[in-house]
This record gives C-alpha cells, sequence and structure tokens, in this order.
C-alpha cells in the first residue's frame, strides 16, 4: 500500500492526495477524479480541457510509481492450510517450534522462514540447524532392469554408480530441456531413489516407464528427509549415532536407524555447509525423529530453518523453476560437466544435446554482482535485464550476502552478453540498477576436512 500526493498547483488545483493499493487502484483513481471535481469547482475552474491535462497527469504519475507503489504492500501475504496440500511427517513439530510461514512445494507443505532469513543464515553458517524438507519426494525405481532405465533418464554416465553411491543428475527432455535437477541414490542393484526439486517428476518418469520394455516399477516410496546443516552437523550426527556414521563421505548413503526409527542417512544437503539428510522411513514417527534431533542438538546450539537464500546463492546452488527451467538445456546453466553424449546409453534427450553441444547454448545463466542498497529479499519474480534498451534477458534470484559484502544473483542472459565485466542494466522494481557478470560459487559448499 502506498500514499500518492499529486501536486496541480500548476494547473490552478490544490494538491490531490489518495491511499493506492494493489485491489483498489480504480478506486483510488475515482476518489481522485472526485477531489479533482470538487476542487475545479470550488476555483471555478470549469474547463473540460484542464480537467482533461490533471487526469492525464495522474494517470502518468501512477504508471511511472506503480512498480515502486507494488512493491511497498505492507500487509502480509498468507497461504491457507487445508487438507488438499499434504503435510510432512514433521509438520506439527515445524507448528510447535516456530514456522511462520510456508510454501507448497511437491503438493506439501515446507517451512520458509522461522527466525527469518538473517537469523537463520546465521545459525547455519555458525553452529548446526534442522529442515523440514519432507517436500523433496523421493521416486524409488525398483525392478530388474532398475539400472538400465535410470540411465535413460539422464545424460550424466552413471557406470560407476555403485551401491551406496549418490550423485547429482540432471533430467532432460526430448528437446534437451532439463526436465529436474536431482539427487540419485543407489539403494540396492535394482533400487534406486531420485530426489527431485518442485515438479511433478514422477508423473514424467512415469510416463517414460508406461512405454518402455524395460522391467520396473516407479512410485512414491515412504521416504522423507529431515535435513542437519552447519559447521556443527558432523558434532550433532556423531552424539546422535554414537559415532557409527562418522566415516561416511561426501554423496554416499548408508542404511541405519536412530531409537528404532528406520531411515537412509546420507552426506547430501541443498545447504552450502557440511550437511546430512536423514531419510525417514515411517512417517508416523516424525515428530519423534525431530524432538530427538532437536534435543540432541542444544548443546550445539541447533535452530530449526528453512531452505536458505543467502547461502544457497553465496554456494552456486540452483533452484529449479528459478534458475533453472525447461527452457534451459544443462550447457544454458553451466552443467554440461553432467552429459556425456558419448556414451553408449540412449538417454532421452541425446540426440538434441548433441546439437546444442556442437551448436553452442544461445543463452547462459552467469553470476551478477548487483549495485545499490542491500537487497533484503529475494524477487518475487524475475526483474528484466535490458541491453540498449531491449530486454535481453533476466535475474532469476538475488540477495544480499553479508560475507560477500555485496548483492549478488543469478542472471539468464544471451551467450554474447555472458563474458566476465559485462555490465547489465536490471530493471529492478525502484528503478534500474547496474549488474555486472562475474564468477560464482562466491562462497563454495563446505566440506568435512579429512
Amino acid at each position: 500500500m502506498g500514499r500518492v500526493n499529486i501536486d496541480t498547483k500548476k494547473m490552478s488545483c490544490p494538491p490531490l492526495t489518495g491511499t493506492f493499493t494493489e485491489d483498489s487502484s480504480l478506486v483510488f483513481l475515482c476518489n481522485l477524479r472526485s477531489q479533482l471535481g470538487q476542487s475545479c469547482r470550488k476555483k471555478g475552474i470549469e474547463s473540460r480541457l484542464k480537467k482533461g491535462l490533471i487526469l492525464i497527469h495522474i494517470l502518468a504519475v501512477l504508471t511511472a510509481l506503480k512498480g515502486n507503489i507494488m512493491t511497498q504492500i505492507s500487509h502480509p501475504a498468507s497461504i491457507s492450510i487445508g487438507a488438499r496440500i499434504r503435510k510432512s511427517p514433521y509438520y506439527n513439530s515445524t507448528r510447535k517450534h516456530g514456522a511462520k510461514s510456508f510454501t507448497i512445494y511437491n503438493h506439501m507443505y515446507m517451512p520458509t522462514a522461522y527466525a527469518g532469513n538473517d537469523a537463520e543464515y546465521h545459525s547455519l553458517t555458525n553452529d548446526v540447524t534442522m529442515w523440514d524438507v519432507a517436500a523433496e519426494r523421493q521416486i524409488e525405481i525398483k525392478g530388474p532392469d532398475a539400472y538400465e532405465f535410470v540411465r535413460r533418464l539422464t545424460p550424466r554416465n552413471l557406470e560407476k554408480c555403485e551401491l551406496g553411491r549418490c550423485m547429482y543428475i540432471l533430467l532432460t527432455d526430448h528437446k534437451g530441456g532439463v526436465v529436474n535437477d536431482a539427487v540419485l541414490l543407489r539403494l540396492a542393484d535394482d533400487q534406486f531413489w531420485i530426489s527431485p526439486g518442485d515438479s511433478d517428476v514422477l508423473l514424467w518418469i512415469q510416463g517414460v516407464a508406461v512405454n518402455s520394455p524395460l522391467d520396473v516399477e516407479v512410485f512414491e516410496p515412504d521416504a522423507s528427509p529431515l535435513q542437519i546443516g552447519g559447521p556443527k552437523a558432523p558434532m550433532l550426527i556423531d552424539k546422535l549415532f554414537k559415532g557409527a556414521h562418522n566415516d561416511l563421505r561426501f554423496y554416499r548413503a548408508q542404511e541405519t536407524s536412530l531409537n528404532g526409527i528406520p531411515m537412509i542417512i546420507a552426506r547430501t544437503g541443498w545447504s552450502g555447509e557440511i550437511s546430512y539428510e536423514l531419510y525417514l522411513r515411517d512417517h508416523k514417527r516424525g515428530n519423534e525423529l525431530w524432538e530427538l534431533v532437536r534435543d540432541a542438538g542444544q548443546e550445539f546450539n541447533i535452530a530449526p530453518a528453512a531452505p536458505n537464500t543467502t547461502r544457497s546463492i553465496e554456494g552456486g546452488l540452483l533452484s529449479y523453476a528459478s534458475d533453472i527451467t525447461r527452457d534451459d538445456s544443462p550447457y544454458t546453466i553451466d552443467l554440461g560437466r553432467l552429459v556425456d553424449v558419448d556414451q553408449e546409453m540412449n538417454f532421452v534427450g541425446k540426440a538434441a544435446l548433441k546439437k546444442i553441444k556442437e551448436a553452442g547454448a544461445a543463452r547462459k545463466l552467469v553470476g551478477i554482482f548487483i549495485d545499490g542498497e542491500a537487497i533484503k529479499a529475494p524477487p518475487e519474480q524475475r526483474w528484466c535485464i535490458t541491453n540498449d534498451g531491449k530486454k535481453t534477458g533476466y535475474v532469476s534470484r538475488c540477495i544480499y550476502s553479508p560475507r560477500v559484502e555485496s548483492n549478488i544473483g543469478f542472471a539468464n542472459v544471451p551467450t554474447e552478453l555472458s563474458a566476465i565485466g559485462t555490465s547489465l542494466t536490471v530493471k529492478a522494481p525502484w528503478g534500474d540498477l547496474t549488474a555486472t557478470v562475474c564468477d560464482f560459487p562466491w562462497i563454495p559448499a563446505e566440506r568435512i576436512k579429512r
């Protein structure tokens, strides 16, 4: 909501004022028009021409201010909680321990704030945090032909994906577009989990399976990740499991249990800090697991947290549907290392990706520094990027980093504008900002030093 004052002194009419909100623009304009009529009558101004000029002036001011006014809506938004959307096994615990807001991710409520982005960032980078990421719904692929089927889904070469290995993979469509980015877990010779970002990947994989001659089942298992992340995460894991998983290597997974609660523990996570994910395998015991982890973490100053925008951007961790879309190929987002077009396996999108690799990607996702005041919240929608007055791309996510001491983010631009040092104009809601293309990540993801 914003208050607007329109100076009409030069038109022989007193100033006009009004309150403008996204939902009341028509009422606002009508109120100003009424003020205009009354003011003009008091002044004896009957000229329709002057009235018309003043109305045009009002519309011009509104047009100029609209973007700024719309970003200053002060009333908080909310999300309705109902039975239509699934609740995670940890839902009651997240509410009990301070979850203030949620989003819908893979058809499930996922917390987006407890103490706030800055406070949670501090806990994540200094102590240890626990995240309800059960919305990372697993997709299980099981059967005699599971290995061959999974290889058909991704352009990454999986020849070295042995038992207990986790691998970051892309799923691509027949045009080479990224359907999703995911973590692949191999739990048995004939059993895999795919842990995806937000999209209906389960349906897509089931669609591939329907038309495949391979003998596999594709379904959603009872598996709900609880992430533990931060520099003190190894100490908490050591305490919880009495040292049983201290030697667990990066991107490895093992079957385990805690107080009889069955789970898979993996050295994975989307935090940018040292992370573990506890894949709960009995949804009825979610709140029990939450309390066990929370109680054990008190000596390490544990705090509940949501996926942190600041740390994910610093670490160059991309978010599907924000930084990656189906319009992007792996080469657009600088993940060509996850594509092997020379392998024998005829995966989905192979022919298209060969052509894109040979021709070169037309667009690139780049890191950017953005000048100006600290950006305290990520954009609610993409910010346009222009070059010589023409729209050429967009900012997908950006935020102020207290450790980098700058606004940083990702931009999708034509390849010819992707060179380090290239200057770009960003159309923020409050005005033009200058951005400079740079390398990312700014602060690489932390790993255990052995």
